[in-house]
């Protein structure tokens, strides 16, 4: 069955069939519109997030911002490189996800792009800084690439509201605000960078049975494709979060019913729909981790609030990927089917 967040529009339907279109060519290529960390991440790794880590506290305290700041920032980064791979390249081995285009960092108006020279720098304006302490302002180094982003950032004042104010005014974009905010209440909340663990959104062992249906055309309401993976399960099953990450959207939606929206550290929207209910402590803007139930399998939508029963019960289960300006959705039957071989394996090892 189908869920969707907003009623279709042309438009839209234009946007669905281009990213299926795009999901089919990422097939064939052999590609993946991936939700786990690339492999370049150094998030994966131990000695890379303890280095990241001392780097965060460093810039921490160069500038007054808290770690967590530091690191929702250089995430939020990170994640636009990854959905922009060919305007906002990675450098290779980078420790960090910053990204500053050469006539930002040296200056719009300077005749030298490249410019280093953190004094020439300033007098045109641009945002580059030197962070290592070595004179150099370079958009090569790690430290100063971070330091210059969260310096230009924290130039509004060392209050919450003031970060907010300084993210508006860096990035012009209402939605790198709120993201940027999301991550850092994530980090907040548990302390850590290694908040990289998935799980299948129904508790493995349980009885269910699901197939890729990404893709199928959808009539309810208008023309338009499913986006996601149907989960057929008797009513009350549990349904839990497969990441980190914070409450975005909860209540009842024409399409889908009860459900409920939760964004992670990768920049992407989980979307459970078709519920029975929810986890009645949990509200908005509060912040989950994988296998915490979050509400139970149903057959609620298709109609006005608590309609019921217009279909199987089954959770509808999207995943959205956030390109900074605009959201699309990607097949999540690869990430299910590799969440569950990695929960089942898991256990087996238990045993």
């Amino acid at each position: 069955m189908q869920s969707q967040r907003c009623k279709p529009s042309i438009r839209r339907r234009l946007r669905l069939w281009t990213a299926v279109l795009l999901s089919a060519q990422l097939a064939v290529s052999g590609g993946t519109a991936s939700a786990e960390p690339a492999a370049s991440d150094p998030g994966k790794d131990a000695a890379a997030r303890k280095e990241l880590r001392q780097m965060y506290n460093r810039i921490a305290v160069m500038t007054g911002l808290p770690w967590e700041n530091v690191a929702a920032l250089d995430r939020y980064e990170r994640t636009l490189s990854r959905a922009h791979p060919k305007t906002r390249p990675l450098r290779p081995n980078a420790l960090v996800g910053v990204y500053v285009p050469p006539e930002r960092w040296s200056g719009y108006l300077n005749p030298d792009p490249e410019d280093t020279n953190p004094v020439s720098i300033r007098v045109f304006h641009g945002v580059g800084r030197d962070g290592s302490g070595d004179g150099i302002a370079d958009r090569n180094n790690d430290l100063d690439l971070l330091y210059s982003v969260a310096r230009q950032v924290r130039q509004q004042g060392p209050t919450s509201d003031d970060f907010a104010i300084g993210l508006w005014e860096y990035y012009q974009n209402t939605r790198a605000v709120q993201r940027i905010l999301q991550f850092s209440k994530i980090y907040e909340t548990f302390g850590k960078l290694d908040l990289n663990k998935h799980v299948f959104p129904l508790p493995v062992g349980t009885d269910y049975s699901y197939r890729s249906t990404w893709g199928n055309s959808r009539g309810w309401g208008g023309t338009r494709i499913h986006e996601g993976t149907d989960i057929f399960a008797d009513y009350g099953v549990p349904v839990r979060s497969t990441s980190y990450g914070i409450v975005e959207v909860k209540g009842w939606n024409p399409y889908g019913g009860w459900r409920i929206g939760i964004r992670d550290l990768d920049n992407l929207y989980h979307y459970y729909a078709h519920l029975s209910g929810f986890d009645k402590s949990l509200k908005p803007n509060d912040v989950v981790r994988p296998g915490q139930i979050i509400g139970w399998v149903g057959s609620s939508g298709y109609g006005r609030p608590g309609t019921q029963g217009k279909f199987p019960p089954h959770l509808h289960y999207g995943v959205y990927r956030d390109r900074g300006l605009v959201e699309w959705a990607f097949d999540p039957y690869p990430l299910l089917r590799k969440w569950e071989r990695n929960e089942l394996k898991a256990l087996k090892v238990h045993k």
